[in-house]
């Protein structure tokens, strides 16, 4: 029976990057996301919001009946930036939401298919930020959680064949990084200047740890957090 893996947040960016590695690997790939697909590597889609936990849940569970569902990628997320100051509290619900609320909520509707299994791999895309960034407070809070609860499900779900793990990346020359960052600018240059390998990350970069950790190789690796930076969250970096 073909393997299938979810990916949230999947139709473009990191998330397409981390759809064609697993597509690459053997894996039938389900793409989760508001927007369809801008890549070819989704073998089904499925348009959700995933701050609707009740459409999240029952579409989930539906595409997992009849499937063997062994990878679970919780890509999907929203920052919403501000000083503390200016942090409206509401806007922590709302993070919390997408970063926080549905990687639990995903689980949940798989969880049956990969104890049936006997195997799993969840993957939680995390962010250097859980480790403080200014303008962050929403963000880097929901971030930090889902560290928590990466290693929290680790223990629970071991005895099941089942590994979580969470992978941070810093900067990731996306198509939104480079439209707020854009390639030669001084502001840039200045970021690139704090990385210790001197250049922003790639999706593939971060595509690549996550293969690792969804591989049946990785099955006496969980509860771990691998952070794909480049060297930025090494001591004083």
């Amino acid at each position: 029976m073909t393997d299938h893996a979810i990916v949230t947040g999947g139709a473009r960016g990191i998330g397409a990057a981390i759809a064609e590695r697993l597509k690459a690997e053997g894996l039938s790939v389900a793409v989760v996301d508001r927007i369809a697909p801008e890549h070819g590597h989704a073998d089904a889609f499925l348009e959700l919001d995933l701050s609707d936990v009740e459409a999240t849940r029952d579409a989930l569970a539906r595409f997992c009946e009849g499937r063997r569902v062994t990878r679970l990628v919780n890509n999907a997320g929203i920052v919403m930036p501000a000083t503390v100051e200016d942090t409206d509290p509401a806007s922590i619900d709302q993070v919390s939401a997408v970063n926080l609320r549905a990687p639990l909520v995903c689980l949940q509707a798989v969880l049956p298919s990969m104890k049936a299994a006997g195997m799993g791999r969840v993957v939680n895309i995390s962010s250097r930020v859980a480790l403080g960034k200014e303008l962050r407070t929403a963000y880097a809070a929901t971030k930090a959680g889902l560290h928590g609860m990466t290693k929290t499900w680790a223990l629970e779900l071991g005895r099941h064949g089942i590994t979580v793990n969470a992978v941070g990346p810093g900067p990731i020359a996306t198509e939104l990084f480079n439209k707020v960052n854009p390639p030669g600018d001084p502001r840039t240059e200045k970021i690139i200047e704090t990385v210790p390998v001197k250049r922003t990350g790639t999706p593939e970069d971060v595509a690549e740890a996550v293969g690792f950790f969804c591989s049946e190789g990785a099955g006496f690796v969980t509860g771990q957090v691998l952070y794909v930076c480049g060297g930025m969250t090494i001591g004083s970096a």
